[in-house]
């Protein structure tokens, strides 16, 4: 059962509880940092041996187009604690960390990058946390080093934007590197949303929560999967997960145009008694049109991106398909 996931050794007649910590890495054409990141991970085994830990390290094939899969299965035949779930296409790195939580059974899971910008080393430190009392542990990144500089000033808006705007509470350079119990798992696998946004999702669900810093690790080898384009959308799809905020902004807005119409035609019924009918030239009244066009056509746009998630949410379709096991 989830969450009773300890093993028991009989070792010269004695019972040694080892506790199983679960390692979810979600992977999308990774073939280059499949074997590097097992290495790694695995240079712990004294840590892990010293606090009585099982180790499962389950890869989380996002429909790759390369030979991840090939890669980890070279792994699983020389090592049973390697493990595979394979999409049958790409769902996103949302719907492999959900499938991660899924088909773990740890009493602890640490979700984790295949490129290593989630140093494993941290590993020790994270377990230590945990011992002393924390529900999860997690890491932020004190600098934005390899970064376009553009990226980084937008990421940190978002950020600045999203606590202004939401209740929830997202930290600034916060990794989904997160070290947590079993409970914290299983709360989070409670919320199954079609649209998931697991920044939001893990400062939503609360539980006391150490923040772990350290300054950014570049991608040791490939390629990063997210584009400007992606991580603006990905943003947007954290604004309307934990924010009515736009809503509220487009009603507000429709508002202060009824009360500036009302002012406009009173102030030109005012002006025409005591002036006479001026001559309006066309070049003002088409900007005002388009002006006031724009603005309705974004609050239409605000409102289609809610009634869109809805859509999908009451669909209920699965959050991903499984093509591989293992």
């Amino acid at each position: 059962m989830r969450g009773l996931a300890s093993i028991y050794n009989y070792v010269k007649g004695t019972v040694v509880c080892m506790k199983l910590l679960s390692v979810v890495v979600p992977c999308y054409n990774e073939e280059e940092n499949i074997r590097d990141f097992y290495n790694e991970l695995f240079r712990n085994d004294s840590f892990f041996k010293e606090k009585e830990l099982e180790v499962e390290l389950v890869y989380i094939d996002d429909g790759s187009k390369d030979k991840t899969v090939e890669e980890v299965r070279k792994l699983r035949e020389q090592d049973e604690r390697v493990h595979l779930l394979s999409f049958s296409r790409n769902f996103g790195k949302e719907s492999a960390i959900y499938a991660g939580l899924q088909k773990t059974k740890g009493d602890f899971v640490v979700l984790m990058d295949a490129d290593l910008q989630d140093p494993p080393s941290l590993l020790p430190k994270m377990y230590e946390y945990i011992e002393q009392g924390y529900d999860s542990v997690a890491t932020r990144r004190v600098t934005r080093k390899g970064e376009p500089p553009i990226r980084s000033f937008f990421a940190r808006m978002f950020y600045r934007i999203m606590n202004k705007i939401s209740k929830t509470d997202i930290v600034d350079g916060a990794r989904d590197y997160r070290l947590m119990t079993r409970q914290v798992a299983d709360a989070i696998l409670a919320m199954t949303e079609y649209n998931r946004f697991t920044k939001g999702i893990f400062g939503w669900v609360g539980y006391e929560t150490k923040w772990l810093e350290y300054e950014n690790v570049e991608r040791r080898k490939g390629e990063t999967k997210w584009s400007f384009w992606k991580l603006f959308l990905y943003s947007m799809e954290g604004i309307i997960a934990f924010s009515t905020v736009p809503l509220t902004l487009a009603a507000v807005m429709g508002a202060l145009f009824c009360v500036l119409a009302f002012i406009l035609i009173i102030v030109i019924i005012v002006k025409t008694l005591m002036f006479g009918d001026p001559t309006s030239g066309w070049p003002s009244l088409a900007c005002i049109i388009l002006f006031v066009g724009g603005v309705q056509l974004f609050c239409l746009g605000i409102l289609g991106q809610y009634l869109s998630k809805t859509y999908m949410e009451v669909k209920k379709r699965p959050i991903y398909l499984v093509k591989e096991d293992f």
